[in-house]
C-alpha cells in the first residue's frame, strides 16, 4: 500500500497550476462528459440540487453537447485542445523559469478543474515527488467563487484523503499585479504596431450571474479594476475603450453590458473598427477563439462595423511567464525551498529508527 512519504526523499515545494478544463475531443460524448462535470459544480450553478439535476440531465445534457461539440471542432488543432496545449506550454515555461532559480527543489504540475489532467492527478504527481509545501495557482486573474473557490474545493477534496498534509498556500487573484497589467498592455501595443489602432478597444471578460455579484462575489469589481489599470497603462481616454461581459448562459440576468450587445451598439453608433482583448483568460480557449474571434466578429460586421480584430490572450508570452514567475516567488517567501538535509543521511537515520524506506 503506498504511503504519503518515503524517508529518503528530499522535501520539495510544489506549484499546482490550474486552469478551467477542456473535453478530451470535439465530439458529443466527450463534450457531454465535460459539461456534466462542469455544470454539476455547485459553485458554478447555485440552484437546489434536485431541481438542477432534472434540468441538467433531462434537458441541457441532451441538447447542448452536440452544439458545443461543433463549436469546439472549429478551434481544435492537430495538437488537440487549444486550452490544454497552451496550458502545457505555460507549465513548461514556468517550470523552466523556477528551475533556473531553485533547481529540482521546486516542482510544477498542471491540472484542470474539469476534465484531464485532473486536480487529483496533479496533486498525486506532486505527492509522489515528495512535495511538503504546496502553492496552488489558479490561472484566473480575477477572483470568483465560480472559479478560484471551486479550484480550492477540489484541492481540499483530494487532500482530505491524505494522511500527511503539505503546508498549503494559494494565490486567489492577480487582477492588479503590475507585471500582469504590463504584459496585457504590451500585447495591445504589439498588435497595434502591426495592424494599426482601432476606434475602440473592447475588454471582454467572462460573465457571472448578477445575483452572485449581489451576494458579494468580488469578480465584477476586480474586472473593473483590471480595465482601469490597463487603460491607464495604455494612456486611453474613456471614449477609447469599453468593458463588457461574455458567455452568459440561461435566462437569468448576468453581469452587463453584454459583449455581443455592446458590439451591436458600437456599430449602430457609427464605430467602424474595434479590437477585442479578453484579459480574464490566461490562455486562448473556446470562449476566445470561437465566441469572440468568430461569433462576435459576425455580430459586429453584421451590425454595420467594418473592421474587427481579436488580440490573443497572453498565453505563453515571455512577459506573461515572467509575471507568473514573480507572482509565485512572492508567495513562496518565507518557505525554505532548498532540501534541508542530504537524502542518504535522512534514509540512514530513518532505517535506524525502523523505517523500511
Amino acid at each position: 500500500m503506498p504511503t504519503d512519504y518515503c524517508h529518503d526523499q528530499p522535501d520539495r515545494t510544489g506549484i499546482l497550476l490550474v486552469n478551467l478544463g477542456t473535453p478530451d475531443a470535439p465530439d458529443r460524448a466527450s463534450v457531454r462528459r465535460y459539461l456534466k462535470e462542469f455544470l454539476w459544480d455547485p459553485r458554478v450553478v447555485e440552484v437546489p440540487r434536485p431541481i438542477w439535476w432534472l434540468a441538467l440531465n433531462l434537458v441541457i445534457l441532451n441538447t447542448r453537447p452536440a452544439r458545443s461539440a461543433k463549436a469546439y471542432a472549429k478551434v481544435w488543432t492537430d495538437e488537440g485542445s487549444p486550452l490544454l496545449t497552451i496550458s502545457r506550454q505555460q507549465e513548461a515555461a514556468l517550470r523552466s523559469a523556477l528551475q533556473e532559480r531553485h533547481g529540482d527543489a521546486v516542482r510544477v504540475e498542471l491540472a484542470m478543474r474539469y476534465g484531464r489532467p485532473s486536480i487529483a492527478q496533479g496533486l498525486q504527481a506532486l505527492r509522489k515527488a515528495g512535495v511538503r509545501r504546496l502553492l496552488v495557482l489558479p490561472l484566473y486573474p480575477q477572483y470568483s467563487a465560480t472559479t478560484t473557490a471551486s479550484v480550492m474545493d477540489a484541492v481540499w477534496a483530494e487532500l482530505q484523503q491524505w494522511r500527511w498534509l503539505p503546508e498549503l498556500r494559494s494565490i486567489h487573484h492577480y487582477h492588479d499585479d503590475p507585471a500582469y497589467i504590463a504584459a496585457l498592455a504590451a500585447s495591445v501595443r504589439e498588435h497595434q504596431a502591426e495592424h494599426g489602432e482601432a476606434e475602440r478597444l473592447l475588454l471582454s471578460f467572462h460573465g457571472i450571474p448578477q445575483e452572485y455579484f449581489e451576494k458579494g462575489d468580488p469578480y465584477h469589481c476586480e474586472c473593473q479594476k483590471t480595465g482601469r489599470l490597463l487603460s491607464e497603462a495604455l494612456g486611453l481616454t474613456p471614449e477609447q475603450w469599453t468593458l463588457s461581459f461574455q458567455s452568459r448562459l440561461g435566462p437569468k440576468q448576468w453581469l452587463q453590458p453584454y459583449t455581443d450587445k455592446t458590439l451591436e451598439r458600437l456599430a449602430s453608433e457609427g464605430v467602424k473598427s474595434v479590437q477585442v482583448l479578453c484579459p480574464g483568460f490566461s490562455a486562448d480557449c473556446l470562449e476566445t477563439l470561437e465566441e469572440i474571434a468568430m461569433e462576435n466578429r459576425e455580430v459586429f460586421l453584421g451590425a454595420g462595423g467594418e473592421r474587427y480584430e481579436y488580440i490573443p490572450c497572453l498565453n505563453d508570452r515571455a512577459d506573461h511567464i515572467a509575471a507568473l514567475t514573480g507572482l509565485v516567488e512572492r508567495h513562496l517567501a518565507g518557505w525554505k525551498i532548498a532540501p534541508s538535509e542530504d537524502p542518504a543521511l535522512r534514509q540512514q537515520r530513518a532505517r535506524q529508527l525502523g523505517a523500511e524506506c
